[in-house]
């Protein structure tokens, strides 16, 4: 074989070579972007945003967030005020289940702002949708006010606590969420609320 031959086979083989990988690399990129997320599957994990200063207090909106039910409750000082009166008949009445809802949420009342709670609408026992019970005495006459679960039996209180005996294991769940502006909550996000 001649020099001539060794540096043309050469030339042919580094040629072929780096044809190769970019027609590899060309190939790829539709692989890869096929495993993105939709866009349809983007916006249904995305951030909701609530106008929460339209909310009387006592009541009580739902949104949707990441296909599950949301419900934001404005409390009353007087739901505020029930929050400890059945704390001794509560599961978890501390919420030491951290997963459950987002750092500046670990506290009595279970929210960012104490007024405003934020959960998940459905029961930790099967996913039903628990009825909401606002008044003292109106599921059972020692009944603080929260959610009775029909189906199976669960309650939970104004902070979505859960009561012993219910089927439920833990408390509802707390989104993550934040405050961006006066009145403005963000479901979705954990951020430094204002």
């Amino acid at each position: 074989m001649t020099q001539f031959d060794a540096r043309r086979r050469k030339l042919l083989v580094d040629s072929t070579a780096v044809a190769g990988g970019v027609a590899i690399a060309g190939a790829s990129v539709p692989f890869l972007v096929s495993l993105a997320p939709s866009e349809r599957a983007r916006s249904a994990g995305a951030p909701v945003e609530l106008d929460v200063s339209k909310l009387q207090s006592g009541e009580l909106a739902t949104a949707e967030w990441r296909g599950k039910p949301v419900w934001v409750l404005r409390r009353t000082s007087e739901m505020l005020a029930r929050l400890d009166s059945a704390r001794s008949r509560l599961t978890d009445p501390d919420s030491t289940v951290t997963t459950q809802q987002p750092k500046a949420a670990r506290n009595a009342t279970r929210s960012i702002n104490p007024e405003i709670f934020v959960t998940v609408s459905l029961c930790t026992h099967l996913g039903c949708i628990p009825s909401y019970y606002p008044a003292p005495g109106s599921v059972e006459p020692d009944w603080p006010g929260g959610w009775y679960c029909p189906c199976h039996g669960s309650k939970f209180d104004l902070a979505g606590r859960v009561f012993k005996g219910s089927p439920a294991p833990t408390n509802l769940v707390v989104p993550p969420h934040a405050y961006v502006a006066e009145g403005r909550l963000v479901i979705g996000e954990d951020q430094v609320s204002l």
